[in-house]
């Protein structure tokens, strides 16, 4: 309106028949395009444009935070889900244009912690006070695109930015990276730990590619070599046993180059650990499962 982009956000609700839970294929009839049910607006007029809305990981669904300009927005939705009420906010303050870019709501500490991003920083905030409790400043050299919690382990939080460059952080200690990735050659818009297995990574990028890492020794569950013990002679078996003593190694599993322009957004699905999704300027929505033989070692 009146020449200005403004960017909102809404609550949606989902046809029954798409709800989780509910497997059985569909039939041709009702196979048609469903259109959503528009419950509510969250309300942002005074606070200045979207850039994130996260809901709250655990609990009845009925707690959102959203990121507008330098404004953190925690919302209550009514029984209805029909009216979002503002319960809570904070701003952030400082020299210069404040703008948060992205953020993520930790699934840990009773769900009572979030990160954003903003510039090159990165900062933690209790949602109980709205107040900073920890600030990871130049966290990368350039923006930072994107943040993941481990879904296992509780104080580390992986981050992404214009620098190419995926690091991974104890909140607990925020001086350095636990780990830096530097396989993108531009922006890395996305990153994403599995749900069931944080060694494995999924990041986008402005490269075109999609990159699936392994990072074993930042992980809840470190394993060893791509080795079955019973294809071993005792030499080998020797050999391996000096091996397993050796620090873990971190590796890139794969890398995917079916989009044509950049890699905007990438998840992996709610409901199979093995697959994901990316999504391209291209026009593309690419789906991809973990190479099979990396999927049963890490389950056998």
């Amino acid at each position: 309106s009146d020449n200005k982009v403004l960017t909102c956000a809404a609550v949606w609700r989902m046809p029954k028949e798409l709800e989780s839970g509910s497997h059985e294929s569909p039939d041709d009839s009702s196979s048609n395009t469903q259109a959503l049910e528009l419950l509510c607006h969250l309300d942002n007029t005074a606070h200045g444009n979207m850039a994130c809305v996260m809901w709250e990981p655990m609990g009845d669904g009925k707690r959102i935070i959203s990121l507008a300009d330098n404004n953190i927005l925690l919302w209550d939705l009514q029984e209805s889900s029909a009216k979002a009420m503002l319960s809570s906010s904070t701003t952030l303050e400082g020299r210069g244009q404040l703008k948060f870019t992205s953020g993520r709501w930790s699934p840990h500490h009773n769900c009572t912690q979030i990160a954003t991003a903003n510039d090159t920083n990165v900062r933690g905030w209790d949602t109980r006070t709205m107040k900073q409790i920890y600030c990871i400043e130049n966290a990368h050299g350039q923006l930072v695109r994107d943040l993941d919690f481990n879904p296992n382990k509780q104080y580390y939080l992986a981050s992404c930015g214009d620098d190419c460059k995926v690091k991974f952080w104890d909140t607990r200690n925020v001086t350095e990276p636990v780990k830096s990735l530097e396989e993108h050659s531009h922006w890395v818009w996305n990153v994403r730990y599995n749900h069931s297995h944080d060694q494995l990574i999924l990041t986008g990028s402005s490269d075109s590619r999609v990159i699936l890492s392994n990072m074993v020794s930042i992980s809840s569950e470190p394993f060893g070599h791509m080795v079955d013990d019973d294809e071993l002679s005792d030499q080998e078996d020797h050999q391996q046993e000096e091996k397993s003593k050796e620090p873990l190694q971190d590796s890139v599993i794969a890398t995917y180059e079916e989009h044509e322009d950049s890699v905007y957004a990438v998840e992996w699905s709610s409901a199979d650990p093995w697959l994901f999704a990316s999504l391209s300027y291209d026009g593309r929505l690419v789906i991809n499962r973990v190479p099979r033989a990396l999927k049963y070692h890490i389950l056998l």
